[in-house]
């Protein structure tokens, strides 16, 4: 698609986006995503005479293929299929009979970037100094870890959200939902030492050099220098590995599922069990690679 594109003018998938916001309450990235997908898809149809809506199977099968010819990535083309699967929901919703999506093309299964808990250390230590950003960086790969938090709502952390005196955080995840965390061992000794510095003013927590709040992209940036001093591949490190790092460290360390989705922020529990299964594909991968997984 042509940079300029507009916005299909029909006040349907308007109304599908708000709905997508103030009803189902995701995240402005996914809101912004699917917008494009939208695009997408009435420019597809409307250089072929074809009507965007009610979305049509077969001009819908004929677009997702044409997604897959242009290189774009499944996960790419399963999220267009989704969006159109969810507008056409909205429309059935709505009174209208959409028809029918056809099916959506398969998801492959890929095991995250984890580190292991020798690397997170590693990843500390090399936070190791009195300087402001050493010490800040220590808080906040603390906090990434230690309370598994996104980099979004690391980032979104403001002084109101912190009691110290009950050792407790404050976080708003995706669709605004708030969830407390508790605030223990190391991760609240690096919080503390860190705030001692930065002071108790109102705004966010975590500042860059400017006394500006952090971004998505800092915290990327803060990830990538330490962990190139600690030795661990850039290609490994981004935030959300230290989540997923906590979510299998703790599962495999006896924690209850249930609590691991409260700890997460999961609205069903079918989404932590998704760190099961990956804890399992790596045993099965470490067991069929690694010389001495097997008995002499």
């Amino acid at each position: 698609m042509e940079e300029g594109s507009c916005f299909p003018s029909d006040p349907r998938m308007g109304a599908f986006l708000e709905y997508l916001a103030l009803e189902r309450g995701l995240s402005g990235n996914t809101i912004s995503a699917y917008r494009l997908d939208l695009v997408k898809y009435a420019d597809f149809c409307a250089k072929r005479g074809r009507d965007a809506i009610p979305p049509d199977p077969e001009t819908v099968s004929l677009f997702l293929s044409d997604l897959q010819r242009s290189g774009y990535a499944k996960s790419s083309v399963q999220r267009a299929g989704a969006c159109i699967r969810s507008l056409n929901r909205f429309l059935g919703e709505c009174g209208a009979d959409p028809g029918k999506v056809p099916m959506l093309p398969s998801k492959p299964s890929v095991i995250p970037s984890i580190l292991t808990e020798g690397e997170v250390t590693r990843l500390l230590e090399a936070t190791a100094g009195d300087g402001v950003l050493d010490i800040r960086d220590r808080a906040i790969i603390e906090l990434l870890y230690g309370c598994g938090l996104r980099a979004s709502e690391l980032c979104g952390l403001s002084m109101r959200d912190l009691d110290l005196s009950s050792g407790t955080l404050r976080v708003c995840g995706k669709g605004e939902k708030v969830r407390v965390l508790p605030l223990v061992g190391e991760t609240r000794k690096a919080l503390e030492r860190y705030l001692s510095i930065r002071g108790t003013a109102d705004g966010p927590v975590f500042l860059s050099k400017r006394g500006k709040g952090l971004k998505r992209e800092d915290v990327w940036k803060i990830m990538r220098r330490r962990g190139m001093k600690a030795g661990i591949a850039s290609s490994r490190l981004h935030p959300h590995v230290l989540r997923h790092s906590c979510a299998t460290h703790l599962l495999r360390r006896g924690m209850d599922l249930r609590a691991l989705q409260c700890l997460l922020g999961h609205s069903s529990v079918r989404t932590t069990e998704v760190y099961t299964h990956f804890d399992m594909e790596l045993r099965d991968v470490y067991d069929k690679s690694h010389p001495r997984s097997q008995g002499s």
